[in-house]
């Protein structure tokens, strides 16, 4: 036998759908509950598939595919964005979830896509701690801008502002609690402490930033080159050219994770202030004519593949290592 599984899925439930020899061979559904899992490992464990495929869909992919590689079943986890294209190139105008389930096994069948190697209980927990003080900050700031609105008039009722400034301070106490469950939690953790300390040392990375960072890369495959890892934040440039016609300045593709691609912004900025390599690589930048903007984007593209290069190898970042001395001299 030569199958392969494809999972497509859901909140509530999972579409299963699998392949024999270049067919389809059968479809199943999976309900989201630990009895449902148990029983999918059962039937899968049963079919002895080479593949199972299924989308990184939110956090509702997780839980069952943690219980499956555990279950020594060949998972693969992918990007939507690859089972889509997948689909156009097959012509494929339909969506249900059984098609997208047949799709999946299929696309198992004929790309042969990657392992999946689940994260440690550790950094998933930091990954969930880093992106609610991410959330978190976000609500402070929009919390800040209403203050801001409301002292900007005479008009705002005093209760209002009062209401606003204690919505704040609780959000500072919030951040402030599990700032300090994360530093604690990688304290816990030798190798997260060792990649924390190495990521410490980059000028403009504080302890939030750091966290923050940390808490994303650390459940990335260790095998990722830097190109690789600049997609997966969305920092890789997009072109948009096609003969004579089509000349597209080239842009950010902003299609990848967000929360590590935000974590960047803010140690860019103050790495271009205060360290002389990183000035001198932004300036140059400049001075060839690029916007401030994009010189930003391409330090923080920068400064994200050195952090990677930090977290394999062990060593301190180091901005004379990654920045070239040219730039510094025409600083």
């Amino acid at each position: 036998m030569a199958v392969h599984v494809g999972l497509d899925v859901g909140s509530r439930t999972t579409a299963m759908g699998w392949r024999d020899k270049g067919r389809s061979a059968g479809a199943w559904e999976i309900t989201q509950t630990p009895k449902g899992r148990k029983a999918a490992v059962k039937k899968l464990l049963a079919l002895k598939p080479l593949s199972v495929v299924m989308e990184a869909t939110g956090i509702y992919y997780l839980d069952l595919a943690i219980e499956l590689s555990a279950a020594g079943l060949p998972v693969s986890v992918i990007n939507p964005k690859s089972s889509r294209n997948f689909a156009r190139l097959k012509l494929q105008h339909s969506k249900t979830d059984a098609i997208d389930a047949q799709l999946l096994a299929e696309y198992g069948e004929r790309m042969t896509p990657r392992l999946w190697t689940p994260p440690t209980a550790a950094q998933l927990e930091l990954r969930a701690i880093g992106r609610h003080i991410n959330r978190l900050v976000g609500h402070r700031t929009q919390a800040k801008n209403e203050l801001h609105a409301l002292k900007a008039t005479d008009t705002s009722s005093a209760l209002l502002i009062e209401d606003e400034e204690e919505a704040i301070a609780a959000f500072d106490k919030r951040i402030e609690r599990f700032r300090k469950a994360g530093l604690d939690l990688v304290a816990s953790c030798p190798v997260l402490q060792g990649q924390f300390d190495n990521m410490l040392a980059a000028p403009g990375m504080g302890e939030v930033s750091t966290l923050a960072a940390l808490a994303e890369m650390a459940t990335l495959p260790t095998t990722l080159k830097s190109g690789q890892v600049s997609r997966h934040a969305g920092l890789d440039v997009r072109l948009t050219q096609s003969g004579t016609s089509i000349d597209k300045p080239g842009r950010l593709s902003k299609c990848g994770n967000a929360y590590l691609r935000c974590s960047m912004y803010m140690p860019a900025l103050t790495a271009i202030r205060c360290d002389p390599y990183v000035k001198g690589f932004y300036e140059a930048l400049v001075g060839r004519g690029k916007r401030k903007m994009q010189a930003v984007c391409a330090v923080m593209r920068k400064y994200l593949t050195g952090l990677w290069a930090c977290m394999r190898s062990g060593e301190d970042f180091n901005t004379a290592k990654l920045f070239s001395e040219k730039h510094l001299q025409k600083a």
